[in-house]
C-alpha cells in the first residue's frame, strides 16, 4: 500500500527573521479603563515609531497579547534600522506621550533578536521567538526599568545582534551604550546587551550586576519552596500565564509507608 508523504503545514518553512517583543511595566495594577487606554497607546506608539523610521508595520506578523506584543518582521527589514532609528523614535514617542497631563504613564521593555522563526498553529515557533520571550522577561531588564525612574524604555538585544550589527560601526549605534548581562530563564541561557535611551552604560551597572537567578523572597514571608505544591485544575499554561483554576498550598505530608522509605 502506498503511503502518502508527510507534508508540513503551509507556512512552516523556517526562515531567519528579525523578532521583537515588547511588554508594558505594571500593567496588571491598572484598572480596566486604564488597561484599555494603555493597549491603544501601545499600538499607536509602535506604529508611529515605525513610520518615523521608514518601516511599514502592515507587513509585520503581529501577535498582540494585551499588555505585550510579539512581532516577526519581513526579511527585507534592515536590522540596523530597528536597533537604531526605531528604538530612538520609540523612546521619543514614549516621552512625548508621558508628558501629557492625564492618563497612566507608559513604561515598557523591548527585546530584539534575529534567528529562525516560522508560523505555527498558535502563533510562531523557533529559536528567535523563544529568545525574545525570555529576553523581555530577564530580571536584569526589569531591574533596570524599575531602578531608573526617569526612563520610559529599556531595551535588550541578543549577543548575536550586538556582535553583528551594533558593533558594525553604523550611524546611530554606539556599542558603549550597552551593558552585557547573562540571562537565565527556565532552560534558556544566553548573553544579552541592555541599553536605556538617555542613559549611559554606567547608569545600568548597579541593576545589571545581579546574581544569575534573582533572589527569592524572605523565608519569614513565605514557606520554603519545598513546602509548597502547585495544583492546576482544568487549566493550561499559555506563554507566561496559566489559564484555569490554580491553587498553591503546603505539600501534603508523606504517608507512613513513604516516610519509612525516606528514613
Amino acid at each position: 500500500m502506498n503511503k502518502s508523504p508527510c507534508l508540513l503545514p503551509s507556512g512552516t518553512t523556517p526562515h531567519r527573521r528579525l523578532c521583537l517583543a515588547v511588554d508594558v511595566e505594571q500593567y496588571s495594577r491598572l484598572d480596566t479603563l486604564a488597561q484599555s487606554t494603555v493597549q491603544t497607546d501601545l499600538v499607536r506608539l509602535l506604529d508611529e515609531a515605525a513610520r518615523r523610521s521608514g518601516l511599514d508595520r502592515t507587513g509585520w506578523e503581529r501577535q498582540p497579547q494585551g499588555d505585550a506584543e510579539f512581532d516577526v518582521l519581513p526579511a527585507d527589514v534592515p536590522e540596523a534600522v530597528v536597533l537604531g532609528p526605531f528604538v530612538h523614535h520609540l523612546a521619543v514617542c514614549l516621552r512625548m506621550l508621558n508628558a501629557r497631563a492625564e492618563g497612566p504613564r507608559l513604561r515598557m521593555r523591548l527585546a530584539i533578536d534575529s534567528g529562525v522563526a516560522t508560523t505555527a498553529a498558535l502563533g510562531h515557533a523557533g529559536p528567535a521567538p523563544v529568545a525574545v520571550a525570555r529576553y523581555v522577561n530577564a530580571h536584569q531588564l526589569k531591574a533596570v526599568l524599575a531602578g531608573l525612574l526617569a526612563a520610559d524604555l529599556a531595551v535588550i538585544v541578543s549577543d548575536r545582534l550586538y556582535q553583528d550589527v551594533v558593533r558594525s560601526g553604523q550611524p546611530g549605534l554606539d556599542p558603549a551604550q550597552y551593558r552585557r548581562v547573562h540571562v537565565r530563564i527556565k532552560e534558556f541561557l544566553s548573553y544579552g546587551w541592555i541599553r536605556v535611551p538617555g542613559h549611559g552604560a554606567d547608569d545600568l551597572r548597579e541593576f545589571t550586576d545581579l546574581p544569575l537567578n534573582p533572589p527569592s523572597a524572605s523565608a519569614n514571608d513565605f514557606p520554603t519552596a519545598a513546602a509548597l505544591t502547585q495544583h492546576v485544575r482544568h487549566g493550561a499554561a499559555v506563554g507566561r500565564d496559566v489559564h484555569g483554576a490554580i491553587t498553591i498550598r503546603p505539600a501534603p505530608l508523606p504517608s507512613n509507608a513513604a516516610a519509612r522509605r525516606l528514613g
